[in-house]
């Protein structure tokens, strides 16, 4: 399973953990994903999707 709006195609970004001492670790950021029907299909859409699906709605 792609990490990946199958709606927007928005995906993982990266940043950065820093520590006390200011030392910088890679680290992904995953966007939130929920598995949604639409149209009898099954599908993962993020969030932002869903908000603005029930806003247009």
């Amino acid at each position: 399973m792609a990490k990946k709006c199958d709606i927007c195609g928005r995906g993982s970004t990266k940043g950065a953990s820093r520590s006390h001492s200011n030392i910088k670790t890679a680290k992904r950021q995953n966007i939130n994903l929920q598995s949604k029907k639409i149209n009898g299909k099954r599908v993962n859409i993020c969030t932002k999707c869903i908000k603005t699906a029930a806003k247009t709605k």
